[in-house]
């Protein structure tokens, strides 16, 4: 889907929760609505780099970048709008959001470590071939998230880190990262 689409998408599951198994239980809705307020934060707040832009604007020939994600994601709150900015003013390149959770299941050929971590960004050619893959998050966050979950920390305290992460790191490691992807290919 566009992510227009995406967002049509979203919106619905907070309207009609019921509408959509997952969101029945309390904790993947409460998610939900969390991650609807910081992704809209980010569509209003967030501004690409000088550099990304350039380097994104550099894309003469078609991608098709592919984006997994699903709206109860924490880290998908962040890096979906994010990545949206910068290259949603590029005509060459197709952003296209596809669930994790639904047909036609593509995160099962990108698993990170062996589990469905998302969001997931696969940079393709107009050919189908895969040019670069980012995700689940900014590797400094994962080295964070990693830590703590061998320290023991409880889920509470690892959201709470990662938020405050997020918010002062203002999408600086994600843009980093993705120039790297970007000049892998």
């Amino acid at each position: 889907m566009k992510f227009d689409e995406y967002l049509d998408y979203f919106e619905s599951i907070l309207n009609n929760p019921e509408e959509h198994e997952v969101y029945k239980k309390e904790d993947y809705l409460n998610y939900t609505k969390l991650n609807w307020a910081r992704m809209n934060r980010w569509l209003k707040k967030f501004t690409p780099s000088e550099t990304i832009l350039s380097e994104i604007q550099h894309i003469s020939e078609p991608q098709h970048w592919i984006l997994i994600t699903e709206p109860w994601c924490g880290d998908a709150a962040h890096s979906v709008p994010q990545i949206y900015s910068i290259v949603k003013d590029n005509p060459n390149i197709d952003l296209d959001i596809q669930l994790r959770d639904s047909e036609p299941f593509l995160i099962d050929d990108y698993l990170t470590n062996g589990s469905k971590s998302i969001p997931k960004l696969i940079i393709r050619n107009d050919v189908g071939h895969d040019k670069g893959i980012w995700g689940p998050r900014p590797e400094k966050l994962t080295a964070i998230f990693n830590q703590m979950k061998e320290e023991g920390k409880s889920f509470d305290e690892v959201k709470e880190v990662m938020q405050k992460w997020y918010n002062e790191d203002h999408g600086e490691e994600l843009q980093r990262e993705l120039l790297e992807v970007l000049n892998w290919g």
